[in-house]
């Protein structure tokens, strides 16, 4: 974010529209999101966020952070790691997306190792150094301010803790891009209307990945942020990266 203004897709707005902006989306999607995902990534994303949690290396009775929550997809993964002693906090600013979340952790019969908050991921009501681990998967780029974002995620974790950022990222397979850019830009916007009943939430989903910070870029905000040992692991060619930082 610079000055008064940010992204929102390829349009810049102010950080309030923005904010605004993307609870619309997220409410307007919330009931066929999931089914969205699968459609859209044919099931990798699945793959990608066990990848992910892997990587995390979460153990039993830790207290883990999932910023962004959505519906619950890497929470639920989590709390499977850290039960029964530890716990983990879905923290989400949309209601409905944070509804379904709790829902779905209910139905899968966690409901002690679990508490579900609603708010941004910029301003974060927690105490400092709370968390062993912070999680945030396909979310950073729909933050107001990426930057503040990541200092609040380096501010609730304690010595010690890690940051994992799973996130739509950079081709590295130049071949790819032309093939990648018209499934994005031509199939999933189409498909979203069908779905969804609104092609504009996933127009402005695609062009959020195009504005996100690349690979390295993200590194170095990371490492801005106060994270150390910032590396990254990419998937499927680049679609997605998970990015992984420690508070020393």
């Amino acid at each position: 974010m610079s000055g008064d203004y940010t992204d929102f897709g390829f349009e810049r707005v102010s950080p309030g529209d923005k904010t605004r902006r993307v609870a619309r989306v997220f409410g307007s999607v919330a009931a066929r999101y999931d089914l969205m995902n699968d459609l859209m990534s044919f099931g990798l994303h699945r793959l990608w966020k066990r990848y992910f949690l892997a990587r995390m290396g979460l153990r039993r009775g830790e207290h883990v952070l999932d910023i962004a929550a959505g519906t619950g997809d890497i929470s639920i993964l989590a709390v499977a790691a850290v039960e029964p002693t530890g716990q983990v906090v879905l923290c989400e600013p949309s209601a409905a997306m944070l509804s379904r979340g709790r829902d779905r952790l209910l139905d899968a019969g966690h409901c002690t190792a679990v508490a579900c908050v609603q708010a941004p991921g910029e301003a974060l009501p927690f105490a400092d150094a709370s968390f062993d681990a912070v999680t945030i998967a396909f979310g950073l780029r729909n933050l107001t301010d990426k930057a503040r974002g990541l200092a609040e995620m380096f501010r609730v974790l304690r010595p010690g803790g890690r940051l994992g950022v799973l996130e739509f990222s950079r081709l590295v397979v130049p071949r790819l891009e032309r093939l990648y850019e018209r499934y994005s830009f031509e199939v999933i916007p189409w498909v979203g209307e069908r779905v969804t009943g609104d092609r504009a939430a996933y127009e402005y989903l695609v062009e959020s990945i195009r504005m996100h910070p690349d690979q390295r870029a993200l590194g170095a905000m990371m490492g801005t942020a106060g994270f150390e040992r910032v590396r990254w692991h990419n998937l499927s060619a680049g679609v997605v990266a998970v990015h992984l930082g420690h508070r020393l």
